[in-house]
């Protein structure tokens, strides 16, 4: 299983509040240095509070091996062309080592953030997609620019606005799921997925998965090379005594995650839709210091992987191994202690063959 981490190193998802380290741009490039020379597989940036392809450009230029992806960066606020033209200019840069990762949002953020129409974002991804990969072509071989769609009507490429061909043309497409509409779309027009980290294995493995295929077998499209990129909901510490904190960390963003409805189809799956609904309500109450104590033991280990920094390598690897490519976590560096607890977890990590996950995307039988 292959590894991959968001940055700052050891980032733990915050949920409403604010993060306890926020990123130092001046640090990134130092940071994927490090990753590279640990043995890491791929660094990775969400669009939350900073700009995904800014901060990737600096991660990218900083190295030579290290994988490179918006995990993820919006779509539909930004124009095909605008973002085909990102991942073309960093795909250029990293030299074949970039992959676009795209996500939707909810209606409150399109209308009330973007100030953007809403419209439902499974086929409005798929043309999308489409017309990404449409301006792609059409740079990388002087055809004539031409997609046709519900969103999209695009026909004009001026020799100024084309930055013609480049060494690495195949750039992956990895798309933010959950339900099985968005799956379906990622099966049919990208080269991946990534899962929330409310998504269990089992729940990859026979709601998302399953979905995937479908989409897959629609286009005619082989699912060899697709991905399923993980970042999982974890609590680690270096030791039980600090792990209690993390743990009580975790606990309160996944009460968040619960309220949410979006992410409900994942509670539901394993019998706490009414949870969920319930928590809808404390979450529109904004009764938010409540919510945790509604996340039991058996909720929170259900969702979350949890254990001291010579146990989480291993049980990520357990947890997920069998049905994910790619894992995301790390912890942070501050000590060549740290550094040598970091390398010997990507070890454990790697030592899952990738072999089974392969063959649950595909829907073969694992051998």
């Amino acid at each position: 299983m292959r590894l991959e981490t968001l940055l700052p190193l050891g980032k733990v998802d915050p949920g409403l509040r604010q993060p306890e380290t926020s990123l130092d741009l001046d640090t990134v490039g130092d940071d994927a240095r490090l990753l590279e020379e640990i043995g890491y597989d791929g660094v990775c940036i969400e669009e939350t509070k900073q700009d995904a392809y800014v901060v990737m450009t600096l991660a990218a230029a900083a190295t030579t091996k290290l994988k490179i992806s918006t995990a993820i960066a919006m779509a539909f606020p930004r124009a095909p062309a605008v973002t085909a033209l990102s991942a073309w200019t960093l795909q250029k840069l990293a030299k074949g080592r970039f992959t676009l990762g795209l996500g939707p949002q909810v209606r409150a953020h399109m209308e009330r953030r973007y100030g953007l129409q809403w419209s439902a974002p499974a086929p409005w991804m798929r043309e999308y997609v489409q017309a990404v990969r449409a301006f792609w072509h059409t740079w990388q071989t002087n055809a004539p620019l031409d997609f046709q769609g519900d969103h999209y009507k695009l026909n004009l490429m001026s020799p100024i606005f084309n930055p013609g061909p480049i060494s690495h043309p195949e750039i992956p497409i990895h798309l933010a799921a959950v339900n099985k509409l968005m799956c379906s779309v990622a099966g049919e027009v990208a080269d991946g997925v990534r899962p929330h980290p409310i998504c269990s294995p089992a729940f990859i493995e026979n709601v998302m998965l399953p979905a995937v295929r479908v989409g897959a077998e629609k286009a005619g499209r082989s699912l060899d090379h697709f991905q399923v990129a993980m970042k999982p909901l974890v609590a680690t510490a270096a030791n039980q005594q600090a792990l209690e904190a993390r743990i009580r960390d975790v606990r309160a963003r996944l009460s968040f995650y619960v309220s949410t409805p979006a992410y409900r189809p994942a509670f539901e799956f394993h019998g706490y839709g009414d949870l969920a609904r319930e928590m809808s309500v404390l979450a529109r109450e904004k009764r938010w210091e409540e919510m945790p104590a509604k996340v039991d033991d058996d909720l929170l280990n259900l969702f979350a992987v949890i254990g001291t920094y010579d146990q989480i390598g291993s049980r990520l690897r357990e947890r997920f191994g069998k049905v994910v490519t790619t894992c995301e976590f790390s912890i942070a560096v501050n000590s060549p202690q740290d550094k040598e607890i970091l390398a010997q977890i990507v070890k454990d990590t790697h030592a899952e063959s990738s072999d089974d996950a392969r063959a649950k995307i595909s829907g073969q039988k694992a051998a």
